[in-house]
């Protein structure tokens, strides 16, 4: 059913989608001779991004600067896209932001990175998924998560909070359709190391360790094909069981009682390490 939604003349609005992962699946939705929604606040990026979907196929391209968190502008943004085209048939939730975060929000950010991170995938499935569950189409939701919504690695709480967050929501989401026999599916985008601008810093090339955003959304596509709802990226430095061992070890913070984040704690190192080569 997912790649049922992937088809020409169909419809895809993507979040974050001028740049990055979301450019990336974007064109391969243009590929597909789909219709192409990009919602982004980096407006000086559209130009280059139309014309590349435009060459690569996409019938009808539009950019929108829009503020996902700003949920008044979301919905008359989607009731607009409802009269342009009879409705969407895919939604990619996929606008991050990345500056940084302290536990006790020394810095100021976890208003903005909660509001965007979480609220804007929320925001937007709230106010997409039910026209799309009422038009009885195939239709496909992703929602990009991350790793660090699952381990929870030190360094940047509100991100991991956030991304936590879209977790449990999608899985929630997919259970909703699921139930009501919606003719639509949920997924979640958990992407490896990619060579984004929210992961560039100082750097100018690509690091070996990362991943392109093409090969992610290669990888998403073909996990798509196969109805994969967690859609578990690796990277060059990190294959499939590493991550699953590093998740694994996650939950087992829980069944074991140890210590939080115990992967990281001085007493239990050697003994993650050990797990991780048993």
């Amino acid at each position: 059913m997912s790649m049922d939604a992937i088809k020409p003349g169909k419809t895809a609005v993507i979040t974050g989608g001028a740049a990055g992962i979301g450019l990336a699946a974007a064109l391969r939705f243009a590929k597909a001779g789909m219709n192409i929604v990009l919602i982004d606040v980096r407006d000086d990026l559209f130009d280059d991004a139309a014309k590349s979907l435009k060459t690569m196929g996409a019938p009808e391209v539009v950019t929108r600067k829009l503020d996902v968190a700003d949920k008044a502008d979301v919905a008359r943004f989607a009731a607009e896209m409802e009269t342009r085209f009879g409705g969407i048939d895919v939604l990619m939730c996929n606008a991050g932001i990345q500056p940084g975060s302290d536990i006790f929000d020394q810095t100021q950010t976890w208003d903005r990175v909660m509001s965007v991170n979480l609220g804007g995938i929320v925001t937007c499935c709230q106010t997409f998924v039910p026209n799309m569950i009422a038009r009885d189409q195939p239709a496909l939701v992703i929602n990009t998560g991350s790793k660090q919504g699952i381990t929870a690695p030190p360094g940047d709480p509100a991100y991991n909070v956030a991304k936590a967050g879209v977790k449990t929501f999608t899985e929630a989401l997919q259970h909703h359709l699921r139930e009501v026999g919606a003719n639509a599916s949920a997924h979640l985008l958990i992407p490896g190391f990619v060579f984004t601008d929210l992961t560039r810093r100082d750097r100018t090339e690509k690091p070996p360790g990362a991943w392109t955003p093409g090969e992610t959304a290669d990888f998403m596509m073909d996990s798509l094909a196969k109805g994969d709802f967690y859609i578990l990226c690796p990277d060059n430095d990190v294959p499939r069981k590493l991550d699953e061992k590093r998740m694994e070890w996650a939950m087992g913070d829980i069944i074991e009682n140890r210590p939080p984040l115990s992967r990281w704690h001085k007493d239990w190192g050697q003994a993650f390490e050990d797990f991780v080569n048993a």
